[in-house]
């Protein structure tokens, strides 16, 4: 990690200027889906195309694009010639820009980013790009590895997953009670037996999910958060996966933990690469985005 010093201070005061003169260079981009008009933001690095190739980069829970994890890093990733293009999933929302707002009702399911990373691909293919690099963090790396496990595109060449999430039965259940201050098991099993009476898009009441405490959620939504899957633990989807993978860490990491433990058995070095930025947490801010596109840049390299 890069320690900031009076030595070094006016590096970091170089890096802010430049991150708000590249920013102010985004174009604003927008496509439909669904009868839902979809953001994101795309940077052209300098001297290149956008048929050259492009990170398409998914944020986390119900984060957006232009969060400041997805921000730096696009940024960086611009400075070192990389080409960008971070979306914001819909969450169900129309035009939907900053934070999802827990007071909506919640209609979105986790795995709803599939078909929408499937429609941004369209629209890249349409430009003419056939080389991409799909990134995501945290439950966006999840989503992103479900779906290059599932439903491959061959335009899609690597794939970076920053601290994506993983998953087991107990955490789930024990996360969803301190939150939300009920049993998981029970809210699933309601939740399950009416969608199985077709009542799926049914409003549970004051039901709670993800980070929004007593919101209003469908039974259908639900039952994609919460029934158990092994499909949410990301290690598991990695053996599926036939794209070269990288995993980065952050080492002080306290929502996504276990990588460093659980990866590096699995890594070859080619196929599955395993990274940790030391000092880093969940969200590697700041000049830790510098170390992350350190990771990418080696990985994406002839040589990688």
């Amino acid at each position: 990690m890069i320690k900031i010093s009076a030595a070094v201070f006016a590096a970091a005061l170089a890096f802010t200027s430049f991150i708000s003169i590249k920013l102010a260079s985004a174009e604003d981009v927008q496509i439909s889906a669904n009868g839902l008009k979809l953001n994101g933001s795309l940077v052209l690095a300098d001297g290149r195309k956008l048929s050259d190739g492009v990170v398409l980069m998914v944020h986390g829970t119900l984060a957006h694009h232009a969060m400041e994890t997805i921000k730096n890093l696009q940024t960086v990733l611009t400075e070192r010639g990389f080409n960008t293009l971070a979306i914001s999933l819909s969450l169900g929302i129309n035009d939907r820009k900053g934070m999802y707002d827990c007071a909506q009702p919640s209609r979105h399911r986790h795995t709803d980013a599939f078909d929408e990373i499937s429609q941004w691909m369209k629209w890249l293919g349409a430009k003419g790009v056939s080389n991409v690099i799909l990134f995501g963090h945290s439950r966006g790396g999840n989503q992103s590895a479900w779906y290059m496990a599932e439903q491959p595109d061959p335009a899609i060449k690597r794939l970076v997953l920053l601290a994506p999430a993983t998953w087991n039965a107990k955490d789930a259940e024990d996360g969803y009670t301190k939150v939300h201050k009920k049993k998981l098991a029970e809210t699933v099993a309601k939740a399950e037996a009416m969608v199985a009476k077709g009542q799926g898009q049914t409003m549970m009441k004051k039901t709670g999910l993800l980070y929004c405490a007593d919101a209003d959620a469908t039974a259908a939504s639900v039952v994609s958060y919460y029934k158990p899957d092994p499909r949410f633990d990301t290690p598991t989807l990695l053996g599926k996966i036939k794209t070269p993978v990288q995993i980065i860490a952050g080492s002080n990491d306290t929502v996504v933990t276990g990588l460093a433990e659980r990866i590096p058995p699995m890594a070859d070095g080619k196929k599955l690469r395993f990274a940790v930025v030391e000092d880093a947490d969940h969200f590697f801010l700041d000049l830790l985005a510098e170390d992350v596109a350190d990771v990418i840049e080696e990985f994406v390299s002839p040589g990688g």
